[in-house]
């Protein structure tokens, strides 16, 4: 029996996500606080790295239940997202029915049903038989086709999906829905009327060393302050990638990796690779521009 998911306030959803180091403001607990009560998706937005996906796996931590995580790409469609039939085992129970004689009808009634069923991410959640419902996320929805968008309605507006072979699906209690886009592309009006909407921006300075005490305890406070003030500063820069959140945990890491206490021009430059993915962002970073952003760091 599936049971309904514990109710939070929206202080209780701070404190909760402050717990599981999500360091989260008041705007973004509201958000999911809404999306829990009122049992509705929630579709965060934001540059990669800021920490959509994470906002999915804390709250499935929170909430005490299962992640179910549906990746999107190019191409994406039923079979992958949803379900397929379990083709070879159909065809091998075909020849059984025959060689016993069954007549049609009931060979059809046999080979669609249930058992031969393979269950991709979207049917697992609706079908969930965990003690409470999942918590399903469907990432990087901006890398789908507009087809596959278009198949979400349902699912969105009332937590169903429909099969012609076996007929229509409805979730005992709905999963809680997160839905992450890099905004690579605009998702169309009609998802976004389905969901409630919060854009995830790049941190302060000061939310960003919160973020990394919190999720990099380890790390000395004066180079978690100075790492902070560094990424701060770089996003600035008229680069084709800003770094993350991601990405200055990464660097972080490394940094404390190669035994370093605080920022100096060595480590800085042989590590830029952990702050940014192109070879012309780590060219416009390299030698003189990384050690001004580093004068500005440590003396901030």
């Amino acid at each position: 029996m599936v049971q309904d998911l514990p109710l939070f306030t929206i202080e209780e959803v701070e404190r909760e996500l402050q717990s599981h180091r999500y360091v989260a403001g008041r705007s973004l607990a509201t958000a999911v606080f809404l999306a829990l009560t009122l049992q509705k998706p929630l579709l965060l937005e934001g540059e990669a790295g800021v920490g959509k996906t994470e906002v999915a796996k804390v709250l499935a931590d929170i909430l005490d239940t299962r992640l179910i995580r549906l990746q999107c790409y190019e191409g994406i469609d039923v079979n992958n997202a949803v379900y397929e039939w379990a083709y070879a085992r159909q065809m091998l129970h075909i020849r059984l029915l025959e060689s016993a004689g069954a007549d049609r009808a009931a060979m059809e009634r046999e080979i669609f049903s249930p058992q031969f069923l393979v269950k991709r991410p979207l049917l697992q959640a609706i079908e969930s038989d965990g003690a409470r419902p999942p918590v399903l996320l469907i990432d990087e929805i901006d890398r789908s086709d507009d087809e596959f968008e278009a198949f979400l309605l349902e699912l969105l507006s009332d937590f169903q999906i429909s099969i012609p072979e076996i007929g229509t699906i409805k979730a005992t209690v709905p999963p809680v829905v997160i839905i992450t886009s890099n905004r690579t592309r605009e998702i169309h009006d009609a998802l976004k009327r389905r969901c409630l909407y919060f854009w995830i921006d790049y941190p302060s300075v000061d939310t960003e060393y919160a973020i990394v005490k919190a999720r990099v305890p380890e790390v000395p406070d004066k180079l978690a302050r100075q790492v902070s003030n560094f990424i701060g500063n770089t996003r600035r820069l008229d680069l084709y990638k800003l770094p993350g959140i991601a990405e200055t945990l990464d660097w972080t890491r490394c940094l404390l990796a190669l035994g370093e206490r605080e920022l100096e021009d060595g480590a800085v430059q042989a590590t830029l690779g952990s702050i940014v993915k192109y070879q012309e962002d780590l060219e416009r970073l390299r030698g003189e521009p990384a050690r001004e952003l580093l004068a500005r760091a440590v003396n901030a």
